[in-house]
This record gives structure tokens, C-alpha cells and sequence, in this order.
């Protein structure tokens, strides 16, 4: 009895290995297909300080925040020189108190329209700079796309301080990839 039952044991379990080795379809295992994985990396700080789209949308960047700034400084300076002229009419005693209550309403109402303007101004800025970035990307993306066609990597990974460990250097494009990127830009640019 204990043999048999050995033996249906050793069948039951070469019978699955069978069936599980049997399932695998090395068409569908693309390191079969491959016969190899390479991979590469491109070191995006690099790519941030040198593709030129990016130092144009930065120059857009700051021009925007300029004009915010000068914006909302403008609207502050309204505020305080209409504060001001409230507080010497308040001590020269030529304010009644109807008119010291309508001059602290409009001094709120000037507040209320500046920190809804700065609200606003800032969504505005943060929608650009989400669209710009995005448009970086995927200018990025396509490029990447089309260089590979003859590269044949499985991945192409963009290095950032801290994310990874080791990188061997033979496999950093940060050059072609900087290099084909500006030249893509001028072309569209042009």
C-alpha cells in the first residue's frame, strides 16, 4: 500500500510540473524574443540646464512671475495710499463716523479684490507651468521614441540624484539626447 501510494504521489507531481512547464509559451516571454535586455539613461538635470525649450519656458517663467509681482505690488501700493489718506482725514478729525465706517468697508473690499486677484493669478500661473511641463514631456517622450527605433532599448529611464544606485556610464545617452532634442526644437522653431 505504501508503494502505491508513493507512486501515485511521484505521477500526481511530475504530472503538474508537466502541465506547468507544457503552459509556458516563450513567444509571449520577451527575453526570449529578445535574447537580450538593454537599457538606458539619460541624466535629466542635464537636460533641464541645456535643451533650450526648457530655458525658454524658464524665461517665460520668470517674466510671468515679474508680472505678478509687479501686479499685486501695484494693487498693495493702491491699498496703503488709500489707508493712508483715510488715516489723515480720520486725524484731522474731517471723518464722521458713517465715513470711517465706509472707508474701513472700501479698505476691506480693495483687500478682498486683492487676495481673490492673487488667488487667481496664481492658478493661472500654476496651469502654465503644469501645461508647459507637460509639453516638455512629451516633447521628451516623442523624441525618445524615435530615437530608439534603431536603439532597440527596453527601457530609456531618465537618472535622478537618489533614485538609483548604480549606473554604468556606457549606457548614458544624456548627449544624443540633449543634442537631439535642441536640434528637434530649432527645427519647429524655424
Amino acid at each position: 500500500m505504501t508503494a502505491i501510494a508513493g507512486f501515485l504521489l511521484f505521477v500526481h507531481f511530475n504530472s503538474k510540473q508537466a502541465s506547468v512547464s507544457g503552459n509556458k509559451n516563450p513567444k509571449k516571454d520577451s527575453f526570449a524574443i529578445n535574447n537580450s535586455f538593454r537599457m538606458a539613461y539619460f541624466e535629466m538635470d542635464s537636460v533641464e540646464n541645456n535643451f533650450q525649450i526648457v530655458k525658454d519656458v524658464k524665461a517665460e517663467m520668470n517674466k510671468k512671475e515679474d508680472e505678478i509681482n509687479s501686479e499685486l505690488n501695484k494693487l498693495g501700493k493702491d491699498i496703503q495710499q488709500r489707508y493712508n489718506y483715510y488715516q489723515s482725514q480720520a486725524q484731522s478729525g474731517g471723518m464722521t463716523q458713517s465715513q470711517s465706517d465706509a472707508a474701513s468697508q472700501d479698505l476691506k473690499a480693495m483687500d478682498d479684490k486683492l487676495k481673490n486677484r492673487k488667488q487667481a493669478l496664481d492658478n493661472d500661473y500654476n496651469d502654465f507651468v503644469t501645461r508647459k511641463m507637460k509639453d516638455i514631456k512629451t516633447k521628451i517622450e516623442d523624441f525618445l521614441k524615435e530615437y530608439n527605433k534603431d536603439k532597440n532599448y527596453a527601457y530609456i529611464v531618465s537618472y535622478e540624484q537618489g533614485l538609483f544606485y548604480y549606473r554604468d556610464t556606457a549606457y548614458n545617452i544624456t548627449d544624443d539626447v540633449i543634442r537631439g532634442l535642441n536640434e528637434m526644437y530649432k527645427n519647429k522653431k524655424n
